[in-house]
């Protein structure tokens, strides 16, 4: 099977579209009615037309590649068996009550697949709200505003659409967004190891984050991974007991998270513990340049902060070199001698030449990656031109944590992301990132 029908269909059709705002078949059609296609509303029981396209009683009377199915669970079997008929190549289940509910479901899952897989079509879901790729304007889901996500470098794949559409949903509120969201579900047959290697191809996409419950191509999943030319980030629930839960959720088989943290010790591929540090190891690895190493020098023009970085960054794989005597010499030419001069670097308040200590900070030939903590001050700004000529002529990562109010910083923050320079709101988000950095190269 291919899921190209996902990516690039030729004709939509929406199976149960509706009229009436609020049910799932409007919703579906009023996220799909922006892709560049002809939307099939199909409902027999319908007449007249929404969002300017007329109903039609069966998919057969259609061309459609791509299936937006919008009824309840039992009716499933007779409708994929009616796209199969009609060449419909991939379709998309919203509705649960499938192998997550039991040994009724599990059947119904079953005879579902075996309609799929005789006629060649991809199913996204069952038990999914579906995915957007929005440089497409394709949104392939019935969550109102999905339409809001915007286009950005980061692919999502999570086994939970709605650990998908909050990643998608924080990445826009943060000013970034997604390639592609794809939320599984159950994976009767569209899983990991088939959209992985499709992201990975996609020009767009830079990095990939994954969310994982528990999945029965595990081998599959971590082989793709560990093939990806893209750096990929995954966050394996499943710490304590939660067996019986992500069963019931998404037919998760009950697996130790130590498998897959094993799989994922590999190069350009990291394991994390949350969706803020999924969400920045997404960001951190599309936008940065591949560290050479693990040694890191720390920046901060305010102690608590940097002791606060320095501690969490410790109990990493991360290290504290020395910086060069040439270094040192810049910099207490730079600060008075109030301030640290070693590594991590204190200058005790932003000042004026607060850019130029990071500049020389980050042309040490010791340090891999450059980690800065600045409080907003409206007289002094942040060193955006300072970092923009760095950033040009020192091919490491420098990542930021700013702090102040939005309104203010908001314009020079915008500007050191265009540049190539990640910026986080906490000393700890900001550590979290250099680490998916640094275990990014450190796999065996």
């Amino acid at each position: 099977m291919s899921v190209v029908d996902l990516f690039e269909p030729d004709g939509i059709a929406v199976i149960g579209a509706s009229k009436t705002p609020g049910k799932l078949g409007n919703d579906a059609m009023s996220n799909v009615e922006a892709y560049d296609t002809e939307i099939c509303p199909v409902n027999p029981s319908s007449s007249g037309s929404v969002f300017g396209y007329e109903f039609v009683d069966s998919v057969h009377e259609t061309d459609a590649d791509l299936a937006l199915c919008c009824v309840p669970a039992q009716l499933q079997p007779d409708v994929l068996e009616e796209c199969g008929e009609a060449g419909v190549g991939a379709a998309v289940i919203f509705a649960g009550g499938f192998a997550e509910a039991g040994a009724k479901g599990h059947e119904l899952q079953n005879r579902t697949e075996k309609i799929a897989e005789k006629y060649d079509i991809s199913v996204l879901g069952p038990n999914t709200a579906g995915y957007a790729i929005p440089h497409l304007d394709l949104y392939g889901s019935f969550v109102p505003r999905i339409r809001d996500v915007q286009t950005g470098s980061v692919g999502v794949v999570t086994q939970s659409a709605g650990v998908g559409i909050t990643l998608s949903f924080q990445l826009v509120r943060e000013g970034y967004g997604v390639s592609a969201m794809f939320g599984l579900g159950n994976r009767m047959n569209t899983t990991f190891a088939d959209l992985i290697p499709v992201l990975d191809d996609d020009p767009r996409t830079d990095s990939i984050v994954l969310h994982v419950e528990g999945t029965e191509d595990i081998d599959n999943l971590l082989s793709v991974s560990q093939a990806a030319d893209t750096p990929i980030a995954a966050f394996k629930v499943g710490e304590h007991d939660i067996a019986d839960f992500a069963r019931a959720h998404t037919a998760a088989p009950a697996q130790e998270n130590a498998r897959y943290e094993d799989g994922f010790n590999h190069y350009g591929l990291v394991s994390v513990s949350s969706t803020t540090e999924l969400i920045d190891a997404g960001r951190v690895l599309a936008d940065s340049p591949t560290p050479d190493g693990p040694n890191v020098g720390v920046v901060t023009a305010q102690a608590g902060p940097g002791i606060i970085i320095t501690d969490y960054l410790k109990g990493t794989k991360a290290t504290f070199p020395e910086l060069m005597s040439e270094t040192r010499e810049r910099l207490d030419d730079l600060l008075p001698g109030i301030t640290y001069t070693e590594n991590p670097v204190d200058t005790g308040r932003p000042m004026p030449a607060f850019g130029e200590v990071v500049d020389v900070v980050a042309r040490d030939e010791n340090i891999d990656i450059v980690l800065v903590y600045e409080i907003y001050e409206d007289s002094l700004g942040y060193p955006v031109n300072e970092l923009e000529a760095l950033s040009e002529e020192v091919e490491k990562p420098i990542l930021f944590t700013v702090a102040g109010p939005d309104h203010a910083l908001e314009d020079e923050r915008q500007q050191m992301e265009e540049r190539g320079i990640p910026t986080f709101d906490t000393p700890e988000r900001g550590a979290q990132a250099v680490a998916a950095l640094i275990d990014s190269i450190s796999g065996d």
